[in-house]
């Protein structure tokens, strides 16, 4: 009896510790990495083409144009009173003509990163937390006053142009005779 009252506590520890076991395993929490910010759970909103007036000597030397992207947090950014473009737009007003960051007639010395990381900086200081996570750059230009001038001279021209053949009228169709 007492053999076989043995094997029935026996039984019982191994059945609950593999019970016991079994639960540990699967509840055991696995550990995520969270997917890296250009993977997922970051939208990107497309910048207007801005133009902005380089004023030197007090007369504009030429015009700044530049298309920039955002990659913004979307929870955050439907929170935002004001409309992202609007402020990506006085962002880059205010850093390009409030802080001269560009020297246009030096271009060669041009840092984009450093034109990006202010922008974005700028940004995000404006809204008081990290809500713009990266600036991808699809235009930037500059114009002078004298390309601006050859451009549209380039097209008057064309427009004046007397050896540019124009298409003559069709001949007029005759009314048929009764």
């Amino acid at each position: 009896m007492i053999k076989l009252l043995a094997t029935g506590v026996w039984i019982c520890v191994v059945a609950l510790a593999s019970v016991y076991f079994s639960v540990q395993v699967t509840n055991k929490k696995e550990v995520v990495e969270p997917d890296p910010a250009m993977f997922g759970g970051l939208e990107t909103v497309r910048g207007e083409v801005t133009s902005i007036p380089v004023i030197s000597s007090g007369a504009v030397q030429g015009y700044f144009l530049t298309r920039l992207s955002y990659t913004v947090d979307p929870l955050k950014t439907q929170k935002l009173s004001v409309p992202v473009n609007e402020l990506i737009t006085d962002a880059l007003y205010s850093a390009l003509v409030g802080e001269p960051v560009i020297d246009f007639p030096d271009m060669e010395r041009f840092d984009l990163e450093a034109f990006k990381t202010l922008i974005r900086d700028s940004l995000n200081e404006r809204v008081g937390e990290e809500l713009f996570h990266d600036v991808i750059v699809e235009q930037i230009d500059f114009l002078s006053k004298e390309d601006i001038r050859s451009n549209v001279q380039q097209g008057r021209s064309l427009k004046n142009n007397p050896t540019v053949e124009r298409a003559a009228p069709p001949p007029a169709a005759e009314a048929p005779s009764h």
